[in-house]
């Protein structure tokens, strides 16, 4: 039987618990796949090295327990950690760091739809799940405009408006003309609350009525109004039947 062939600076003959744990993640994912590795090991293979004191999956498990909020998932937090708190960790230099956030920027990218034109929107639910994991982890309101035609296909989407934690300004003017611009019949807006809660505030709704009103001075149709939360959605629309609803219910009990 000729030699087992040597890969690197290991031997594929040592099983994977025998081989130094700075090297696992490397070896685990050529033998068994990418989908094998704990999130501490894929991180550790971006990460390459660990310091006299502690391996790269080490240094890795140190980075995630930086997740302080259990909503965001066990790896989403990374999309808000800066540069300055990944070096403030030892063994992640300057370098390191940079690799991190660009492997995250990567990911997020990968994530979005880079083109929305021309899919056929059916539901305010479809539109929803498009863009969630666009909104549902910014740190600042973003304001999405869709304009579509007579076939609820998008035309072309728009980022309106970028606010701070808790609101975004919304022109009614600029709105009313992108779609005038393309001569779009219908819209929909999109917008997320960065807490994460998605119930429409009583801002959301006056906003709603003023641009339903003036859109359809100009032959324009408000389809919906969509709020993004974490891994929810609403739609102002039905918050404000549910609010009419209760209004009336509320009336007659006092008749």
């Amino acid at each position: 039987m000729g030699q087992i062939e040597k890969k690197g600076s290991f031997n594929l003959s040592l099983k994977i618990k025998e081989l130094p744990e700075i090297e696992r993640p490397y070896e685990k994912l050529e033998l068994y796949g990418e989908k094998s590795l704990s999130n501490a090991e894929l991180l550790a293979i971006i990460i390459k090295t660990g310091t006299k004191d502690e391996t790269s999956v080490q240094i890795a498990q140190r980075i995630l327990s930086l997740n302080q909020d259990p909503q965001m998932g066990e790896l989403n937090f990374l999309r808000g950690i800066t540069l300055e708190q990944l070096k403030k960790i030892k063994g992640i230099g300057r370098v390191k760091a940079i690799q991190i956030k660009a492997i995250c920027e990567l990911a997020i990218r990968m994530s979005k739809i880079s083109n929305y034109r021309k899919i056929r929107i059916k539901s305010t639910e479809q539109l929803a799940s498009l863009v969630m994991q666009d909104l549902r982890y910014e740190k600042q309101e973003i304001v999405k405009l869709f304009l579509l035609n007579n076939k609820n296909e998008i035309l072309k989407n728009i980022d309106i408006s970028k606010g701070t934690s808790d609101f975004a300004n919304i022109s009614i003017k600029s709105i009313i003309a992108e779609a005038i611009k393309i001569e779009a019949p219908k819209m929909i807006l999109v917008h997320n609350h960065p807490s994460g809660d998605a119930t429409p505030s009583d801002a959301d709704i006056k906003t709603t009525d003023k641009l339903y009103n003036a859109a359809e001075m100009f032959g324009i149709t408000l389809l919906d109004h969509i709020v993004i939360g974490n891994m929810c959605f609403k739609s102002v629309f039905v918050e404000v039947k549910r609010r009419a609803a209760e209004m009336r219910k509320k009336l007659n009990r006092n008749d």
